[in-house]
């Protein structure tokens, strides 16, 4: 009877204790999944995101208050917003892979600026969260590198017209949204009522990249065929311009190398266009442009940023036309990159 009495506790407190184990097995097991889920691996990693923040209110043209920032795939920009308004981390939508990341002004500057990677990791969540412009200094992940100025960064748009490139001042409306997939992941931009040079038109912007690459394709599509609608690349005075054409003339680029970050040290940017949709390449006062001919086709092209400090990177001029000139050859054999 006495070996009975002891035998039920132990009994009791073996089976509570595996029931423990096996709770905490579950809990790691759960934890594991869900921090593989928030860190992809560098093989398969493309990411884009939108973020706004939330409870607080607008105060001539800024959001005061409020707290956390929260990830949304939609967004109708307020009539409110404009530059260094507070309401979207990092003032747009951010898209990246394992070796680059890019953000675009979502103002009336339209800008793209370009986030130096020094990990494969993905890096955009917790960029803006500390403090709204900490992305401007250096930190273990990276930091905003471009020096963007006055000028459509790299790969936006804007409008040649006159001897200057009109921005996105005068837009009735514009919407953002974002999507991610396995193969890709992509920004949508829609700009209703862009006015400019007496003209207004609807603009439909898509950005896209896939897991592994530092280019990005921007797609384009007018709702009225206008002259001067232009993209390039901000441009330094001491930075020479290098251009070159496919074998076939159908495919070209802009690009440039040299000391033209806010650290400063090496960084590449090139652009890719398709011949037949481009009237002219013009040195403007902050940008070297493309300006497309007057069209309501979709125009497609692709830019890219390739940084010192990237890792497992590019680290030189000579290491960057080979790659630059490596992606042309594809686009005169498949008239696209992959």
């Amino acid at each position: 009877m006495k070996t009975i009495q002891f035998l039920i506790p132990v009994c009791c407190l073996t089976l509570c204790l595996s029931c423990k184990q096996q709770e905490k097995k579950q809990t790691t097991s759960k934890d594991t999944i869900e921090k593989v889920a928030e860190t992809p691996k560098s093989s398969g990693l493309s990411y884009a995101e939108i973020s706004v923040k939330e409870g607080g209110k607008w105060v001539n043209r800024k959001y005061e208050g409020g707290g956390a920032f929260k990830n949304v795939t939609h967004l109708d920009v307020p009539k409110e917003h404009t530059d260094h308004s507070y309401y979207i981390r990092y003032e747009g939508p951010g898209w990246e892979t394992d070796k680059v990341g890019y953000r675009l002004y979502l103002d009336w500057r339209n800008a793209i600026d370009i986030f130096g990677k020094k990990t494969h990791e993905k890096v955009l969540p917790q960029v803006g969260q500390d403090n709204f412009d900490s992305y401007h200094e250096m930190s273990n992940w990276g930091m905003d590198i471009l020096k963007a100025g006055k000028s459509l960064g790299i790969g936006s748009i804007g409008r040649y017209s006159d001897g200057k490139v009109l921005h996105f001042e005068n837009v009735e409306a514009t919407m953002a949204s974002v999507d991610n997939s396995d193969q890709k992941s992509t920004v949508e931009v829609n700009y209703t009522g862009w006015e400019t040079a007496g003209d207004k038109i609807d603009l439909k912007s898509e950005l896209t990249i896939k897991p592994g690459d530092r280019y990005t394709k921007h797609t384009v599509t007018a709702s009225k065929a206008i002259s001067g609608l232009s993209t390039g690349i901000v441009k330094f005075d001491a930075i020479k311009l290098i251009q070159k054409t496919s074998a076939n003339g159908k495919w070209a680029y802009i690009a440039s190398y040299g000391e033209q970050t806010l650290v400063p040290d090496k960084l590449g940017m090139a652009l890719f266009y398709n011949t037949a949709s481009v009237n002219e390449v013009v040195n403007g006062s902050d940008d070297h442009l493309v300006v497309f001919n007057p069209s309501t086709e979709a125009i497609s092209f692709y830019f890219l940023g390739a940084w010192e400090k990237e890792k497992d990177g590019i680290k030189n001029q000579q290491e960057f036309l080979s790659y630059i000139n490596g992606l042309l050859k594809e686009l005169n054999s498949n008239n696209q990159l992959p």
